[in-house]
């Protein structure tokens, strides 16, 4: 029968990094007193894809709290959709802004 042998010596198990998930970015609209309503509704459908119900409540929250998530996605997509979104906004004479930030 074969004896085991231990010189003393530790094994030392290899470390498995530890993979984080990507961080998670929100998209933001920021209210503004000049902006019309109307507008940002048509901007949560046309980039967010929302339906008009869920457009006017993101709308409301943009106009009572000052700012609502319009939804939360990998960086890459969130800064399309805020460049695609402050485009559009100049393109129609609109100030109003959208930003992204960690979720």
């Amino acid at each position: 029968m074969p004896q085991e042998y231990d010189d003393g010596n530790l094994l030392l198990e290899t470390a498995k990094p530890k993979l984080k998930p990507p961080k998670r970015y929100q998209v933001v609209l920021l209210n503004d007193d000049f902006t019309p309503m109307d507008f940002v509704v048509e901007v949560l459908q046309r980039f967010f894809g929302m339906d008009e119900q869920k457009a006017n409540a993101i709308m409301l929250a943009v106009h009572h709290d000052g700012k609502g998530v319009c939804g939360i996605y990998s960086r890459e997509v969130a800064e399309m959709k805020v460049y695609q979104v402050n485009r559009f906004s100049r393109q129609n004479k609109h100030p109003l802004k959208c930003q992204l930030e960690v979720a």
